[in-house]
């Protein structure tokens, strides 16, 4: 098939210094996966930077296309909706009048899907939707972000949740449940293994590992407050801005005050952003890996610790509940509760033979249950599905 990948903010290219985001990884490595299954595929992202090629070749069987809309510079993400409306309308006019016509669009993000939909329906092209990221009702040029969602939900061909507690979500927002289908996102289980390099580390002292944005959301400040209760062992940051960048950076700021008043200073370090080829000697170097988010999202560092065959004590929460099989490849706790996961995490650090246990499962679960071979295929049927009803409907418009 012909699958045209619609990723407007997250270019699936690599990054250079700063890791790469979820959704650029995503996109990145599923696109890999399903040309590696023969698929002809084909990312959209918005041009930032004026000295990009118009085609970039990723890898066999990718192509990475840049779309003229906005300036050709970084803009943030909340900047972005005013632009959809030039990145639509070259989208249509490059599927109406190019030789190569996808089969299926598979957008991005919200305002991903609101381009794809605009363009696809003037060509005929079925559209599947992942969101990634709901909006939890922010505001979005002028309207509510939700709204956009919702309406997006119903009007696209296929949506696709990473997860039962985001279809649910979806649900709750409106989008019908004869439009959706669950399929997990995967794990480069060639990249993210228990051997090769690892981080350089204390060998003394235990090494608590937590991944992700600076954002409030992400429970980094349950994470401070609950070393008072793993005395001994360190908690290493990784995300965020650069090093260089994070002494300004308010987010990090207000951890290192947290830090300071909780007297765990000197066992918390922010080590910012890291190249995405690193990841690996990051989660090796840890003994467990702690997700402590508090709204309702799909993380992935978990995932990519658990290949890494790293056990993973997190918060009872959206995809957390899926990801990590509790009491088996690690330990589930109350979101926003630190004492909670204080003693889940002193429990961890002081027995090895159950973070053994915890990561030979874990490592396991993941080679098993979320290989992108595996994710590539479902998500070909579903697209499979998708192109052959709207060929069946417009067959039956023509006979009309």
């Amino acid at each position: 098939m012909r699958i045209a990948m619609i990723s407007e903010h997250a270019s699936p290219l690599p990054t250079g210094d700063a890791a790469a985001g979820a959704q650029q990884r995503h996109v990145a490595e599923l696109s890999a996966a399903l040309a590696s299954l023969g698929h002809d595929v084909r990312v959209y992202t918005r041009r930032d930077n004026p000295d990009l090629p118009a085609i970039v070749a990723l890898s066999d069987g990718v192509r990475v296309v840049h779309v003229p809309a906005g300036p050709a510079r970084s803009l943030p993400i909340e900047t972005l909706l005013p632009h959809m409306g030039d990145f639509a309308q070259w989208l249509r006019t490059e599927w109406r009048d190019a030789d190569w016509l996808p089969d299926v669009a598979h957008a991005h993000f919200w305002t991903s899907g609101l381009a794809a939909v605009t363009a696809a329906r003037q060509v005929g092209i079925p559209v599947v939707q992942s969101f990634h990221e709901l909006g939890q009702g922010e505001a979005a040029g002028g309207a509510s972000r939700t709204g956009y969602e919702r309406a997006l939900g119903r009007a696209v061909d296929k949506v696709v949740a990473q997860t039962q507690d985001e279809a649910l979500g979806l649900v709750r927002l409106g989008v019908p449940r004869a439009l959706l289908t669950v399929v997990p996102a995967g794990v480069d289980s060639d990249r993210f293994t228990p051997d090769g390099p690892v981080a350089e580390r204390d060998p003394e002292r235990p090494r608590i590992l937590s991944v992700g944005r600076l954002v409030e959301h992400k429970g980094f400040g349950d994470v401070i407050q609950a070393m008072r209760y793993v005395p001994g062992a360190e908690c290493v940051v990784v995300g965020g801005p650069t090093a260089q960048q994070l002494a300004s950076d308010p987010h990090a700021k207000k951890l290192r005050a947290m830090a300071e008043q909780f007297k765990v200073a000197d066992r918390v370090k922010l080590v910012g952003a890291v190249p995405a080829e690193d990841m690996p000697r990051w989660y090796r170097s840890a003994d467990l890996l702690v997700a402590a988010p508090w709204r309702e999202q799909f993380e992935l560092a978990p995932l990519e610790a658990m290949a890494c065959g790293v056990p993973v004590v997190g918060t009872a929460i959206g995809g957390l509940n899926e990801t990590v099989v509790d009491g088996l490849t690690g330990d589930l706790v109350p979101a926003r509760d630190p004492r909670a996961l204080g003693g889940a995490l002193r429990r961890l650090v002081n027995d090895k033979v159950r973070r053994f246990a915890y990561a030979t499962a874990a490592l396991d679960r993941a080679r098993q249950a979320y290989s992108w071979k595996r994710v590539a295929s479902q998500l070909g049927s579903v697209y499979s599905a998708v192109s052959g009803r709207r060929s069946s409907e417009a067959e039956a418009e023509a006979v009309a």
